[in-house]
């Protein structure tokens, strides 16, 4: 099931004051009822199969969707994310084909309008120039976001971000231009193909296990960022900033939950100070970085790190306990 989550930059002006009312509320943008309709449809259709599937007879194609899982997680990661987007690290020419194949097995949108949403967010993170603002909700945030026309401001901002690099890139280029092709086929075409072509899984437990939960895991996955690492944790590097400290969400996103540090430290590869055993973006950079495919890998120096906990942070980290 594919899902058309582009954002759209071409809408015309539409004033703070406007509200939009329908059977399910009043809204401060109109709401996009195919995206809600097939949000709605993959998640039923997700979560019905989880409680109906036959563990004992199909467990391969658990642990099948769920390697092709972090192998999307890892195009979000370690490509868009802190690639394409912060630049925290630079690759050689087939690392960058491997992210974007990974990249494609998500079934987001392009990678240019990832990382100019993500850009924006950064820039202007919890106000309503932020895509997925959490001032609007701990659902909006989540998905509702992508269910509505986009707040003015986020329109405005994202035509005002500079995503030049990205434009600039003739691989990346290549990818946008035929992102729908890359998406359809890498996303839900091969990897439903492989189960009955290689062990003789059946057809229709392989297409329902990866176009509808492992998709539907990818993406809530993901979204967990936006909405519980901006709601709920504590926040030992800046306290001024919202995004937080989650556990849950590092674990979820394979090291993306230690969003506290990320916002404070965007152009650390890391994206966390830490390094545990389900930061597989982090040890998967370092394993290239060895391999030497991934190079200039950018880190916050100690001092610097020290000295933001003790200037911003909330007293929660080890540093702020010894010193106090």
């Amino acid at each position: 099931m594919v899902i058309d989550n582009s954002p759209n930059f071409t809408l015309p002006a539409i004033t703070n004051k406007d509200k939009y009312k329908c059977f399910l509320g009043e809204f401060e943008t109109p709401l996009v009822w195919k995206n809600i309709i097939s949000h709605s449809i993959l998640h039923i259709v997700a979560v019905c199969y989880i409680f109906i599937h036959d563990y004992k007879n199909h467990p391969w194609i658990m642990v099948y969707a769920y390697t092709i899982f972090v192998i999307s997680i890892f195009g979000i990661n370690g490509g868009a994310h802190r690639l394409w987007t912060h630049r925290s690290y630079k690759v050689k020419t087939p690392l960058k084909v491997i992210l974007l194949v990974s990249y494609s097995t998500t079934g987001m949108y392009s990678v240019l309008d990832w990382v100019r949403d993500h850009r924006v967010h950064h820039k202007y993170s919890d106000t309503n120039a932020d895509p997925h603002n959490i001032n609007r909700g701990f659902l909006f945030a989540h998905v509702g976001w992508l269910c509505m026309k986009r707040h003015p401001d986020v329109i405005k901002k994202g035509r005002e971000i500079d995503i030049s690099d990205i434009k600039d890139d003739p691989l990346i280029r290549f990818h946008t231009k035929y992102y729908q092709w890359f998406r359809l086929f890498f996303c839900f075409v091969l990897p439903s193909m492989i189960p009955p072509l290689l062990w003789g899984e059946p057809w229709i437990v392989s297409i329902l296990t990866n176009s509808f939960v492992k998709y539907a895991a990818v993406l809530n996955a993901t979204w967990t960022v936006n909405s519980l690492a901006h709601y709920f944790g504590n926040k030992p590097y800046d306290k001024n900033l919202r995004p937080t400290q989650n556990l849950l969400v590092a674990f979820l996103t394979k090291g993306e939950g230690h969003h506290n540090f990320h916002h404070a430290f965007p152009w650390d590869y890391r994206a966390s100070e830490f390094l545990h055993m389900f930061h597989v973006t982090t040890i998967a950079i370092e394993f290239f970085h060895k391999l030497g495919w991934a190079y200039d890998l950018k880190t916050v120096s100690p001092e610097v790190l020290r000295k933001t906990i003790e200037r911003c942070g909330d007293g929660t980290h080890e540093l702020s306990k010894l010193t106090n």
